[in-house]
C-alpha cells in the first residue's frame, strides 16, 4: 500500500518547479492532490499531466484564498498535507529605489497569502496532518538588493514556528524546507534574460561546495519526507536547510 492512500494533500503554486515536482511524488506515493495557481491555463495543463486536481487561485487574493477553503471543505471534508509553496522574488532593487508595488507583490504572495492560507485551513486540517511551508535559505542572508524577498521569507519561517507551537496539540506538524539554489523558472520570472542568468548560475555553481544546483525532484522528496508521519512524526518547528553546503 502507498504511504498517502487515502490522505488529501494541496499544493499552492503546484502547476510548475518545486510545486509541481511535489504534486507529482505525492500522486506516486497514492495521495489525492489539488494544485492552485494563478493562471487557469498552466494549472489545468499540470494538473492533467500529473493526474491532481486543479483549482485556480492567487495566493495574494484573500477571497481566492476563502473559495479555495470553501471547495474543499464542501467537496473533501479535512485534508492531512498543506504545502504552502507560492512565492515570487520579485525585483532585484535597492531598498532607497524599492516600489511599494514591488514590496506589496511579493509580501502579499510569500508571507500575508501564506499567512491567511494557514490561516483558513486550521479548521479542516486533521489531528495529526503535516503542514509544509517552502521558505529559502535567503531568510538568514542579507545580500544587497533582495531586502524584500528575504524579509517575506524570514517573516514566513517565524508564522511557522508560532504555528508549530499552536498546533502542537493536535498533533500537526508545521515544518520549512529552504532550498538554496534550484534550477527553476522562478529567476526567469524576476525578469532576468538568460545571458544574466547564466553569470548567476556559474558564480552559484561556484560558491556551492557540491558544485551543482539542486532541483525541483530533490526539495520535492524532502516535502514528501516531512508529510509523512512514519518517518517525521518528532518533527515540528523544523527549518530543513537543502543547499548544497551554500551556507556553510
Amino acid at each position: 500500500m502507498s504511504k498517502f492512500n487515502n490522505k488529501l494533500a494541496i499544493v499552492t503554486g503546484g502547476n510548475s518547479g518545486i510545486g509541481y515536482a511535489t504534486a507529482k511524488e505525492l500522486i506516486a506515493e497514492g495521495a489525492k492532490v489539488i494544485i492552485t495557481g494563478r493562471r487557469k491555463e498552466a494549472v489545468e495543463k499540470a494538473a492533467e499531466e500529473l493526474g491532481a486536481i486543479p483549482f485556480v487561485a492567487d495566493q495574494s487574493d484573500i477571497n481566492d484564498i476563502d473559495s479555495l477553503k470553501t471547495e474543499v471543505e464542501n467537496q473533501y471534508g479535512k485534508v492531512d498535507i498543506l504545502f504552502i509553496n507560492a512565492g515570487v522574488t520579485g525585483g532585484l532593487i535597492p531598498i532607497e529605489n524599492m516600489s511599494i508595488e514591488n514590496f506589496d507583490q511579493v509580501m502579499n504572495i510569500n508571507f500575508r497569502g501564506a499567512y491567511f492560507t494557514l490561516n483558513k485551513f486550521i479548521p479542516l486540517l486533521n489531528e495529526g496532518a503535516s503542514v509544509v511551508f517552502l521558505s529559502s535559505i535567503v531568510a538568514t542572508m542579507y545580500h544587497p538588493n533582495n531586502s524584500v524577498y528575504q524579509a517575506s521569507k524570514a517573516a514566513l519561517n517565524s508564522i511557522a514556528k508560532t504555528a508549530a507551537a499552536e498546533l502542537a496539540p493536535r498533533k500537526i506538524r508545521v515544518n520549512m524546507v529552504s532550498p538554496g539554489p534550484t534550477k527553476t523558472e522562478i529567476m526567469s520570472k524576476a525578469g532576468l534574460d538568460d545571458e544574466k542568468l547564466k553569470g548567476i548560475n556559474e558564480w552559484m555553481i561556484e560558491a556551492i561546495p557540491l558544485k551543482k544546483i539542486g532541483t525541483a525532484e530533490d526539495v520535492a522528496k524532502l516535502v514528501v519526507y516531512l508529510s509523512d508521519d512514519s518517518v517525521s512524526s518528532f518533527m515540528t518547528g523544523t527549518e530543513i536547510v537543502i543547499d548544497g553546503g551554500m551556507v556553510l
